[in-house]
């Protein structure tokens, strides 16, 4: 399986498609500032691989590949998914599912991080980022 993976600051998934603000950053200026976050993803189930049940986690990680902990609790979003084959669908075709997390008043300090998407215990997508000390525009 495969998935795009985006950073971006609000997305949303509606009726097949994905709706992104303030997408494509990979750096961030506010250590130890709340901020919003959100995964807008894109996952290609082939065909082979619909109608059938999948584990999908989204995991926030160190530079260390550690996971962020908050309360107590990892920053990974999850979940199970199923997509159904329509009707009709030719055998090797690929089936497109766009999901959304929207995470708010996530606390990092000056590091580097990195998003990593896992279906089904394999990785598939990798979206790092850096949180840096505000820097100024000439």
């Amino acid at each position: 399986m495969e998935a795009d993976l985006l950073l971006c600051d609000h997305a949303e998934a509606i009726n097949g498609k994905l709706y992104i603000m303030g997408a494509a950053w990979n750096l961030l200026q506010a250590p130890g500032q709340a901020i919003n976050v959100a995964l807008a993803i894109v996952v290609k189930v082939a065909w082979d691989e619909a109608d059938q049940g999948h584990d999908l986690i989204a995991e926030l990680l160190d530079a260390d590949g550690e996971r962020i902990m908050i309360n107590g609790e990892p920053v990974a979003p999850s979940g199970r998914f199923e997509l159904g084959r329509p009707p009709g669908l030719k055998p090797g075709s690929t089936l497109n599912m766009p999901l959304a997390f929207n995470l708010t008043g996530l606390v990092l300090g000056v590091g580097q991080y990195e998003w990593r998407l896992t279906i089904d215990g394999e990785t598939v997508a990798r979206a790092p980022f850096a949180v840096v000390e505000p820097f100024a525009v000439a």
